[in-house]
């Protein structure tokens, strides 16, 4: 099997383009892990609710956690590198391995003994209830 190196698109300054050739080679070398990953993820919400959304394939329940500290909804865990067995050479990582920390701070005070959290298929779907004195109400005018 041959593995083709993708290769940038043009770049305005080609020296540049090197350079960056050399840190990935120099990474390569040495091993060096990334410096962090983040997952991706979507916040939504409506009158009621704030709904967030974590992509976090590959982890098992137990490795994820939630929590809210300070007005905030703080998201950590870790993906454990998978073993490579001896003798395997290894021709290309791009997934990323190692712990995580997603931290949203929350516009408005949230029901902390009614958040839910569930996780399937690699999606981590938590809901926020907005606490009752966030919530817009109706005001009814009266005639005097």
């Amino acid at each position: 099997m041959k593995l083709v190196q993708y290769q940038r698109p043009g770049l305005i300054w080609p020296s540049f383009g090197r350079l960056s050739d050399l840190q990935d080679e120099l990474d390569r070398l040495f091993e060096s892990p990334p410096a962090g990953w983040a997952p991706a993820l979507d916040v939504d919400e409506d009158k009621d609710n704030f709904t967030v959304r974590v992509e976090l394939p590959g982890l098992k329940r137990e490795d994820i956690n939630v929590s809210l500290q300070d007005g905030a909804l703080v998201i950590s865990g870790e993906r454990k590198a998978e073993k490579i067995s001896d003798g395997t050479e290894v021709h290309r990582r791009e997934r990323f391995y190692g712990k995580f920390q997603r931290a949203l701070t929350l516009p408005t005070p949230v029901a902390a003994d009614k958040v839910k959290a569930a996780y399937k298929d690699g999606v981590l779907a938590i809901t926020l209830p907005k606490a009752e004195e966030a919530k817009p109400k109706q005001i009814d005018v009266s005639v005097n």
